[in-house]
């Protein structure tokens, strides 16, 4: 925790009008979705870093280019031609959980409502990258969208970049469908990157163009933003995939306002989802009483890595106000922290969810 709010950053709750533009543009995922395996598409998280571009998707095409024997130009016809995969990744955004802490960054300002559950379809990078021929001498692969704006004092396209081991390995794809129909605009029609297990800023959308080149990236996406730092002068640690976390379906009915819950007396089943970069979870806890003790929850086989996996536990709600919390350990033993560690750009947040619970015998509404 720092004492003193470094640049960039504003101590205390009241959201700045700024920030309060970028809330209304994207959106999260209302928390009671989780009850569908797959995310509607309406209800997914969104973030949109400059505008929603317009794009003629006849006339739209994806050049392959740069240090390659065979440079390509591709339609969406071509890439639909070619080998086809669907799957349902979780995606998440690398600030999700940045509103909780402080002093915050000055940024979109997440709670936990980030993330969202797709069923993508698309077809392999690598084979598109392996058809254009790279050279040996190639160090960085760069994903360019077609959205640009002013970051960092500079004017730009959003670009991220793949090493070629992490373009060959991740199971990266290039996808044109979302839920079985073609990409909407916000979500980077005609096409868009996606990288299992990552953090969503990697998943570059409305892709345009992809550039193998023997030089490292150094683009702002890229070294300046998405960076685990505690100071603005710090290289930072580069983000990658996503840490492991677990949010609960708030039980009951919520007060309109606060969001606190109201629930009857007696058994409860409480649910959730849980989901790490890792690849699967291997167990989730539960506890009633604010981290005091702690009661295994059955949790769901992962039918495929990199989606997220149902939990479950039935509770004996008694009369009074509890303080609800899930954690979720990963196949690797990480486990989600209690408290958030601050950094400056208020990213890879996986603390803990609370959820107020008030058991009463006349709950409101119900």
């Amino acid at each position: 925790m720092t004492t003193e709010a470094p640049a960039g950053t504003v101590a205390g709750d009241q959201i700045t009008r700024e920030e309060l533009q970028l809330a209304t543009r994207n959106h999260g995922m209302p928390l009671e979705a989780m009850r569908y395996d797959v995310t509607p598409i309406g209800l997914h998280y969104l973030l949109v870093h400059y505008d929603i571009p317009f794009v003629d998707g006849e006339a739209w095409h994806l050049d392959v280019d740069g240090d390659v024997e065979r440079p390509l130009r591709l339609t969406i016809d071509d890439l639909r031609s070619r080998e086809t995969e669907t799957r349902p990744v979780t995606m998440e955004c690398a600030g999700n959980g940045r509103a909780q802490l402080s002093p915050r960054a000055l940024s979109q300002p997440w709670l936990v409502e980030a993330i969202g559950t797709g069923e993508w379809t698309g077809t392999p990078l690598w084979p598109v990258l392996e058809d254009a021929g790279l050279s040996p001498d190639v160090v960085d692969i760069v994903f360019v969208g077609l959205d640009s704006g002013v970051e960092g004092a500079a004017a730009q396209h959003y670009q991220r970049s793949l090493t070629p081991q992490e373009a060959r390995e991740e199971g990266a794809l290039l996808v044109y469908e979302l839920n079985g129909v073609p990409l909407p605009p916000q979500h980077g029609y005609p096409l868009r990157l996606l990288v299992p297990g990552w953090y969503g800023m990697t998943s570059v959308k409305w892709l345009s163009r992809i550039t193998a080149s023997n030089t490292l990236f150094a683009g702002y996406q890229q070294e300046r933003a998405y960076r685990l730092r505690h100071d603005a002068d710090e290289v930072g640690e580069p983000l990658t995939r996503m840490r492991v976390r677990s949010l609960m379906v708030p039980p009951g009915v919520p007060d309109f306002f606060t969001r606190e819950r109201f629930v009857r007396p007696g058994p409860v089943t409480l649910t959730g989802r849980a989901w790490s970069g890792a690849g699967t979870i291997s167990r989730v806890q539960v506890s009633a009483d604010g981290g005091s003790t702690w009661t295994d929850a059955d949790v769901d086989d992962a039918a495929v890595p990199y989606a997220w996996q149902e939990w479950r536990l039935r509770w004996d709600a008694q009369v009074g106000t509890h303080d609800l919390i899930s954690r979720a350990t990963d196949s690797t033993g990480a486990t989600q922290p209690l408290a958030a560690e601050w950094n400056l750009g208020g990213y890879a947040v996986n603390s803990v969810q609370h959820v107020t619970v008030t058991v009463t015998d006349a709950p409101p509404g119900i």
